[in-house]
């Protein structure tokens, strides 16, 4: 390899030790290149620098040991087709057997009267009940020498030994066909004749201001740490060469936000100046004041909104703090600018409820409001209608679906892009909807609460915003969590309730039942609780029921036509009906504490007491368990999203796969919260000061291979 090589473009069939049949099973690991197997780390470490006497080890251990060689075996068992390679050990102390099951050749590696150490887990004699063994251990002949393995040593010699034992020792995910013990002399000769090929993309200011250790040496760490390495910290990831490469993941990652975030901010937009009429009209017609948080969030949109920047502002705050309302706010301002407002939502039923409840007050102020989606020919008008009027500019306010960024949909000056629920959708959708006009001003809103640090992660190239107070008639929902065994009690409160004139929603996991599960289902449940509360009014709403009769289920319930309404997840957001006041969730082991908090917040959506029920059926896990807990002590959006990334990581919690960011594969933002910060701090600053990093060739060049695919970060220069 020549000195100063891109590693990415170097095969790794070339490196000693690999060759063509390697090539194959090292693919299957996602290894390819040079520059893959040095990410490639450790999952875990064992501490083989411990050696033991045969006479002092303990059984269902992992131990040490060194000895002679004093038998080498082949044990036939004619009964099983069986062949056991057996070594014998003796240390002066006591023997030990290794074994080695069907592998015959492994006899021609050793012989009488060499020294050898043998690492693996100790076992009785099945026999005799008495004496050590070890299965399968990992060993290292020593040729009648034994000596303790330093770093200096290490670099200075090309021969492998030594790295499996004695040591610290690097534990990889292997393959069938490639064993550990092989991965690991395949690291060794990539560290030994490589590391000095390794360049670093990150200005050495950066990384040494830091406190941290160079790449090169990073790399060498964690495959091969010291003997005297914390192995508590290599295996946690948080060791000095652990938090380098954590660190310059965060860096590139941020690096491509604050790129972004840069691109917009010097783009050209429209500066809207309105003259302030219809916005007074539409605060004049809400049945309902603003809150403070609300008055203070709508201030920094009007703020961005008459730059002549695009603005590009995310929304936080939990269920019911009004976001909806803002976001309209800001769609008034705009429409009195001559301009056109989209409102993109994730599902056709969100979609549904965002139109029929705003569509009134829209009109009330002279403006004209039409729904798109995938159903909207069974809404009694075309789609190609549709798309006419808004092509001639004729509606003001589209709300819709993904289909709002089909090709063939045009807009006569779409100005403002509202995107409603943002974890359902990415950066490059996102980014689709901005293309249909000529940088539009965007304004993203979430009901999910997402922590501050995973939020600076994914939505690093917005301005942030949170609205952290609710209207002050609601009332913290009560919760309650019940086993299948107190259906009685249940049945009791939802009577009562209805009784009250309220209302009800039953939510179940699936539509109808499966042979391949035995969760319970909305359909059969609509039939049951129709037996059981014959006197009572009960409906059933789910995906698979066209758009046209949703929308009629919907307004029957809002007319309080319907006491019980039977539902799955379509009903997760959105849905605002105040006599609502009861939810009985059934399987609510199943659903993630995100989803069981959304549905949660479709009551306690008035000044009435309100009630969630989670029935909940044996067995389930431990998260299922603390995922409940949760929900049952606290009504908090934001202590139940930290909880939530607390028990399904960050990559879960938000899927990143989905929202346009690279993945991770060394950094964890929970575990490096505080190298985030930094990275975050680093990087910005840095595009501030050379916005297309003319000055650092490799670190562009790094960024755009880590943000390949993703989006486009450099346009111009």
């Amino acid at each position: 390899m020549q000195r100063g090589k891109d590693l990415s473009d170097f095969p790794i069939q070339y490196i000693k030790g690999v060759g063509p049949q390697r090539v194959k099973l090292l693919s299957r690991l996602g290894i390819n290149t040079v520059k893959d197997a040095l990410y490639y780390l450790p999952y875990r470490y064992e501490d083989r620098s411990n050696l033991k006497k045969i006479s002092d080890l303990r059984y269902s251990s992992v131990e040490t040991i060194t000895g002679k060689v004093i038998s080498a075996e082949i044990i036939r068992l004619p009964r099983k087709n069986l062949k056991i390679f057996e070594l014998t050990v003796n240390d002066g102390s006591g023997l030990l057997k290794g074994k080695w099951f069907n592998q015959p050749f492994m006899k021609k590696n050793f012989k009488v009267g060499q020294e050898v150490i043998l690492c693996g887990t100790v076992k009785r004699n099945p026999y005799w009940g008495i004496g050590f063994e070890m299965d399968n251990p990992e060993y290292e002949i020593l040729n009648n020498t034994v000596e303790t393995p330093g770093k200096s040593q290490f670099r200075q010699s090309g021969d492998d030994s030594l790295i499996h034992t004695n040591r610290v020792v690097p534990v990889y995910k292997a393959t069938s066909g490639l064993s550990v013990r092989q991965i690991r002399s395949i690291m060794f000769n990539l560290i030994h004749f490589h590391i000095e090929d390794v360049t670093d993309p990150i200005p050495a200011e950066i990384w040494k201001r830091n406190g941290l250790p160079a790449l090169s040496e990073s790399l060498s760490g964690v495959h091969f740490p010291d003997t005297n390495a914390d192995i508590e910290a290599l295996n946690r990831g948080v060791s000095d060469f652990h938090r380098r490469l954590s660190f310059d993941e965060l860096f590139m990652l941020e690096l491509g936000l604050a790129l972004i975030k840069k691109g917009k901010v010097i783009e050209k937009g429209t500066a809207f100046k309105p003259d302030g009429i219809l916005l007074k009209k539409l605060i004049e017609i809400l049945p309902f004041s603003l809150t403070k948080s609300q008055e203070k969030v709508f201030n920094e949109i009007l703020g961005d909104l008459k730059r002549p920047h695009p603005m590009n502002r995310l929304i936080q705050g939990d269920v019911g703090c009004g976001k909806t309302v803002v976001a309209l706010m800001a769609m008034a301002v705009v429409a009195e600018c001559g301009y056109q407002s989209a409102f993109m939502v994730p599902t056709e039923l969100l979609a549904e409820q965002h139109y029929f409840n705003i569509h009134s007050t829209v009109e009330a102020l002279g403006l004209k409001i039409c729904l798109l989606t995938g159903s909207t020919n069974t809404l009694r008008v075309t789609r190609d209608a549709l798309r006419s009027k808004i092509a001639s500019g004729e509606i003001d306010i589209i709300v819709g679906t993904h289909a709002l960024i089909q090709e063939g949909v045009i807009f006569k000056n779409l100005g403002l892009v509202v995107i409603d629920e943002q974890h359902r959708f990415g950066v490059m959708q996102r980014a689709l909807l901005r293309k249909k006009g000529l940088n539009p001003d965007v304004l993203v809103m979430t009901a999910t609460p997402i922590p501050r640090t995973l939020a600076l992660t994914v939505y690093g190239d917005l301005d942030y915003s949170v609205i952290d107070e609710l209207p002050p008639d609601r009332r913290p929902v009560q919760t309650l969590l019940f086993s299948s065994k107190h259906k009685d009690t249940i049945y009791r409160l939802i009577k009562e309730e209805i009784k009250k004139g309220r209302q009800v929603y039953v939510v179940y996991p699936i539509i109808e039942e499966s042979e391949k599960t035995d969760l319970r289902s909305a359909i059969m449940g609509k039939n049951a609780f129709e037996k059981y509360f014959s006197d009572f009014r009960v409906g059933l709403i789910h995906g698979r029921i066209k758009a046209e009769e949703r929308e009629k289920i919907m307004a029957s319930f809002k007319h309080r036509e319907i006491d019980l309404l039977v539902c799955t997840t379509v009903i997760e957001v959105g849905v605002d009906v105040p006599n609502a006041t009861l939810m009985l969730i059934i399987h609510a082991e199943r659903f993630g504490l995100s989803q069981l908090h959304q549905l949660r917040g479709r009551v306690g959506r008035s000044s009435h007491l309100s009630s969630c029920l989670l029935i909940s059926y044996e067995p389930y896990g431990e998260d299922a368990r603390r995922r409940l807990d949760i929900m049952v002590r606290s009504n908090d959006g934001f202590m139940i999203a930290e909880e939530d990334l607390n028990i399904r990581g960050p990559g879960e919690f938000f899927g990143t796969r989905q929202s346009g960011i690279p993945d991770l594969r060394i950094a964890n933002i929970i575990r490096d919260a505080s190298l985030l910060s930094l990275a975050r701090k680093e990087a910005f600053s840095l595009i501030d000061k050379d916005p297309y990093l003319k000055s650092s060739p490799l670190l562009r060049k790094a960024l755009e291979t880590f943000w390949k695919g993703k989006i486009e970060l450099f346009k111009t220069g």
